[in-house]
């Protein structure tokens, strides 16, 4: 019974976990967000925010780098912590800028989701299975 609470029958796969986790957030935030920048670029620029006053054409140029470009190389385990720091920075502003570091925004709750994802991300690497383990040292 104690080793089934703790769920011991499990196999403890680190790498598996962080492959998991790149691929699952990911995919999840590149179909939402990602997508929809490279899609619609044109319509979107029109009324995006600019909460660092460079304008929305730059704005909206780095926050497609980051949902859509940096998305596809975590999943692919490629430049991962590099892609993961800009994904942050992007974050950081919509959190802090547009959100106030308020959750009683609009999708702030999430927002702060996919900032913690990924500075764990940051933090931990990209694991044994990516194109950054295959690269020589």
């Amino acid at each position: 019974m104690k080793n089934f609470l703790k769920l011991s029958f499990l196999p403890i796969n680190n790498d598996i976990a962080l492959l998991f986790i790149r691929v699952w957030f990911c995919t999840s935030l590149f179909v939402k967000h990602g997508i929809e920048k490279f899609t619609k670029f044109p319509q979107m620029v029109t009324h995006f925010p600019d909460p660092l006053h460079v304008g929305p054409t730059i704005g909206l140029s780095f926050a497609l780098v980051a949902d859509a470009i940096c998305t596809i190389l975590i999943i692919l385990g490629l430049g991962t912590r590099l892609a993961a720091i800009i994904m942050v920075i992007n974050l950081l502003i919509v959190f802090a800028l547009l959100h106030q570091f308020s959750f009683m925004k609009d999708h702030a709750e999430l927002v702060y989701t996919y900032l913690g994802l990924t500075i764990f991300i940051v933090l931990a690497g990209p694991g044994k299975y990516s194109l950054d383990n295959k690269l020589p040292k």
